[in-house]
C-alpha cells in the first residue's frame, strides 16, 4: 500500500504553486469502516487531513462517515449548508448520491469523486483504481491457470458503477478468450465477509462442482474461505479476490493452495483525492509535470500479485 501512496503523492507534490493564504472549507464524505477496504479509506482520509492541516492552517476539514446511502445524502446536504468550498466523496451508493452532488456542483462547489463514481459526470476530478482492468486481469489469470476449461462462481460487490465495470469486463474477457469456462452464477456479496460466507454457502449447496471462485474483493474472500473450510469440500483450485489486503497478500506470499494471486486496488487513493480538492478549489496548478492543470481523471493500474512478486506489495504494518 505504501507503494501506491508514494507514487500518488509524488504526482501532486511536484512544483505546486503555493496559495495557502486563501481560507477554504473542505467536506469529506465517505462510508464508515464497514469492511477492511473502507477501513483503509477512513484511515488514509484521517491521515491526509492531519498532514494537510499541520502545514496549512487556512484549510478547515469536516469528515463525515455514512452507514447508509440515505445518511450520506443527508451528510452532504449538511456540508453544503456549512458552506464548504469543495467536497471529496466516495459514494456509498452512486445513484443515491449523484443528485445531491449535482446540486452541490451547481452551487459552485468543487467536486472530487473517489472510487465508486457517480451516475453523471458532474465531478471536477475522478480518482479510482482501474476497475475494468481489475476485471480483465482477473479473468485472464483464472482463464490461464484453469487452462481455458472449468466452472466458476462469481461474488460481486455492492451494485454500483465500479462493480459493473469489473463484472462486465470479466464476463466479456471470459466470453471472448475462454469460451470453455462456464460461469455458473453471479450474485452480490456487497464487499462483505458475512455476505461472502452466506452466498458461498448457497453456491456450495447448489453446485456439486466448482473449479474456481472470483469475488474481486478480499473482504468477500474471507467469508468464502470460511464457507469452503466448513463445507469440507476439496475440489476448488483457485480463489481470486482483489484489493491487495495484507491478509490475502500474506497467503499468496506463503504459497496458499487456493489463494495463489491477488489484484491491487489501494484505499490510499483517497489521500491524493483530498489533496486535489484543496489545490483545485484554490485554482492551483501543477508545474514540472506533463500538464499544468490538475488531471480530471486519475486511474491507478490493476496489477496482478503472485508469489513471485508479492514481496513488493506486502506491508505487515498496513491498515489494510
Amino acid at each position: 500500500m505504501k507503494k501506491y501512496l508514494a507514487i500518488l503523492l509524488v504526482i501532486l507534490a511536484i512544483g505546486i504553486t503555493p496559495a495557502m493564504a486563501q481560507k477554504v472549507k473542505i467536506g469529506v464524505s465517505i462510508p464508515s469502516a464497514d469492511h477492511g477496504w473502507t477501513g483503509g479509506v477512513v484511515y488514509y482520509s484521517q491521515m491526509a487531513i492531519k498532514d494537510i492541516t499541520a502545514k496549512d492552517k487556512n484549510v478547515e476539514f469536516t469528515l463525515t462517515l455514512a452507514d447508509s446511502p440515505q445518511k450520506q445524502f443527508s451528510d452532504v446536504e449538511d456540508l453544503m449548508a456549512k458552506g464548504v468550498n469543495a467536497l471529496v466523496v466516495l459514494a456509498y451508493d452512486s445513484s443515491t448520491l449523484t443528485p445531491v452532488i449535482k446540486k452541490a456542483k451547481e452551487k459552485g462547489i468543487y467536486i472530487v469523486s473517489v472510487d465508486r463514481g457517480l451516475t453523471e459526470q458532474v465531478q471536477d476530478v475522478y480518482i479510482a483504481g482501474d476497475n475494468p482492468g481489475m476485471g480483465q486481469v482477473s479473468a485472464e489469470y483464472l482463464g490461464k491457470v484453469l487452462g481455458g476449461k472449468g466452472k466458476i462462481v462469481v461474488l460481486e460487490g455492492i451494485p454500483c458503477v465500479i462493480n459493473s465495470e469489473r463484472v462486465d469486463t470479466f464476463n466479456a474477457v471470459m466470453k471472448a478468450k475462454f469460451p470453455g469456462i462456464e460461469i455458473l452464477d453471479s450474485q452480490p456479496a456487497n464487499w462483505s465477509a458475512q455476505l461472502g460466507l452466506e452466498v458461498m454457502q448457497t453456491y456450495l449447496q447448489k453446485y456439486k462442482q466448482i473449479d474456481a471462485v472470483w469475488c474481486q474483493d478480499d473482504d468477500i474472500l474471507i467469508g468464502i474461505l470460511q464457507a469452503y473450510k466448513e463445507s469440507g469440500r476439496k475440489e476448488i483450485k483457485y480463489m481470486l479476490g482483489g484489493g491487495g489486503s495484507k491478509e490475502m497478500l500474506k497467503k499468496v506470499l506463503d504459497g496458499d493452495p487456493v489463494v495463489t494471486a491477488d489484484v491491487t486496488y489501494p484505499p490510499s487513493m483517497v489521500y491524493p483525492g483530498i489533496q486535489m480538492a484543496v489545490l483545485g478549489v484554490r485554482g492551483q496548478n501543477l508545474t514540472g509535470f506533463i500538464q499544468t492543470k490538475i488531471p480530471s481523471k486519475i486511474i491507478i493500474a490493476a496489477e496482478l500479485v503472485t508469489k513471485e512478486n508479492a514481496k513488493k506489495y506486502y506491508d505487515s504494518k498496513s491498515m489494510y
